[in-house]
């Protein structure tokens, strides 16, 4: 499936700049941006919530959804590489009038807002309520003559409908009408802000392995449909989240001015355009203890320039396999404790401890013109009783995990084309 987005025309871009215009005023009384919060999806607030599950089982599909996850990125043909099941991070939000609440996915490597919509045939097997657009006073469909249809790649005429196609590299798929809706946000003030006419892919036809307890996902990719770019200049290109470390704290999506990363121990590091979706930055070195570890370049990048895509669907860090080798060598040689064998070859190197017991060297992530320093909390994740294991894995691609990001203030300013980082406490924002 090719990808949902193409590059935008100058007609394109009037028509993005309409729907920037659609959403200021709703920010007015939000000047100094605004807050939402997002949850785990393991947290106990979740919809996704299994409380049979052990730590161990979550520990495992955290695992397997990312190795999924991994796969589809590599894929050589362009593709919108999320489905239901990816993501680590939830975000309440409602559609329609009257409101409808959706728990949604936060990805940064996605570039739509999609849910299940009814009626749909097939549906997959959802457990939460499903939207339906003939109960909402504020839904309409696109028409495949929209300057916003256009917008999107690979969209075909239903009648005088925008049908949307999303694949995945998994085999699932999703048809659905491209449409315009209602979308309400309540930031940690207390208050609600709407977002009157936004673009919306309401799935009718779906097939595949979709988490049966999600909604969908909020894409706040690149392109000009996701959440970011719909927003636009409402919230000046600015958004930012920090991840807890634990589950069943609660973590903030921040907007705008609110979104701002300053102040001591801030450093920043450009975003590379090199596609429609996603977010690459150029990750030059790792150093463990006093050894760097210069990364290699792919014939792809020969200049090594946007090497690693920073994603909040991926829980895992993934390295080329080279790089990756290098790495655990130096990890393997700074830990000082027995090797076991891991339940997962996908985590191949692991260790006799608990998490608690571990003494994880400082790992610097030496992205262009900014170091960030990963603690035993972005590195290392405790897989069985006394098994601990290297959190990041080889690939044919790389990405920068949401575990990496923990305790860190992630800042995205699309104006000025770069990410911040800031370390930071996240369980007390």
């Amino acid at each position: 499936m090719k990808t949902l987005l193409t590059t935008m025309s100058l007609s394109s871009t009037l028509v993005l700049i309409l729907l920037s215009l659609q959403s200021i005023s709703s920010l007015e009384a939000h000047k100094g941006g605004f807050s939402v919060e997002i949850i785990h999806r393991d947290s106990s607030k979740s919809p996704l919530h299994r409380p049979t599950e052990t730590q161990f089982q979550r520990v495992a599909n955290a695992v397997d959804r990312s190795i999924n996850r991994a796969n589809r990125f590599n894929q050589n043909t362009p593709r919108t590489n999320i489905t239901q099941d990816d993501g680590g991070y939830l975000l309440s939000y409602s559609v329609g009038t009257p409101p409808f609440q959706i728990y949604g996915i936060a990805d940064t490597g996605s570039p739509i807002i999609w849910l299940q919509c009814k009626p749909c045939k097939p549906c997959y097997n959802q457990t939460s309520p499903i939207f339906e657009p003939s109960k909402s006073s504020t839904y309409r469909t696109l028409s495949y003559s929209s300057r916003i249809c256009k917008l999107v790649e690979g969209t075909t005429k239903d009648g005088d409908n925008c049908e949307y196609h999303a694949a995945y590299g998994d085999g699932s798929e999703s048809h659905g009408d491209l449409s315009e809706e209602i979308l309400t946000l309540d930031s940690t003030n207390g208050s609600s802000i709407q977002f009157p006419r936004t673009v919306i892919g309401c799935g009718r036809r779906n097939t595949g392995s979709y988490d049966r307890n999600s909604s969908g996902i909020v894409g706040l990719g690149r392109g000009p449909v996701s959440l970011i770019s719909q927003l636009g200049s409402s919230i000046g290109g600015k958004f930012s989240y920090c991840f807890a470390p634990t589950s069943n704290t609660s973590s903030r999506l921040n907007f705008g001015d609110a979104a701002v990363v300053s102040g001591k121990g801030t450093v920043s590091t450009p975003i590379i355009s090199r596609g429609p979706v996603f977010y690459y930055l150029t990750l030059e070195a790792f150093s463990v203890g006093n050894k760097r570890i210069k990364l290699g370049s792919s014939s792809s990048e020969s200049d090594g320039e946007g090497n690693i895509i920073i994603d909040s669907g991926t829980t895992l860090t993934f390295l080329r396999d080279d790089d990756y080798s290098k790495l655990e060598s130096a990890v393997a040689h700074e830990v000082k404790l027995k090797r076991v064998k891991g339940p997962y070859k996908q985590l191949s190197l692991c260790f006799e401890s608990s998490f608690h017991d571990l003494k994880a060297p400082v790992i610097t992530a030496h992205f262009r013109g900014a170091d960030v320093k990963l603690n035993a909390v972005n590195t290392f994740l405790e897989v069985a009783e006394r098994v601990v294991c290297f959190a990041f894995s080889s690939s044919n691609g790389a990405i920068f995990g949401n575990m990496a990001q923990m305790n860190l203030l992630v800042g995205y300013d699309l104006e000025k084309k770069r990410v911040s980082f800031k370390p930071t406490d996240c369980t007390n924002q």
